[in-house]
């Protein structure tokens, strides 16, 4: 959820402003009308991160064989 608040307003609540933020939300800051500033909620990782996790999620449609490398020969050692 995104709330639009003037900078002035936002500086007399900011405590207030920063501990109602939670995971999604967004309050955007602005200035004579035109958005100045973003504050966002700190971000944690919701999982452990795991070698093999995506395993199977990637498919691989036809093998390309050498001939790809063609492309990138410019790049190449």
């Amino acid at each position: 959820m995104v709330r639009t608040i003037p900078t002035y307003k936002a500086a007399r609540q900011l405590v207030d402003l920063i501990r109602s933020l939670a995971p999604g939300d967004e309050i955007a800051l602005t200035d004579d009308g035109q958005p100045v500033a973003r504050i966002l909620p700190e971000t944690h990782p919701t999982s452990e991160r795991r070698p093999g996790a995506c395993k199977g999620m990637l498919e691989i449609q036809q093998e390309a064989g050498d001939e790809i490398l063609e492309h990138f020969k410019g790049y190449l050692p």
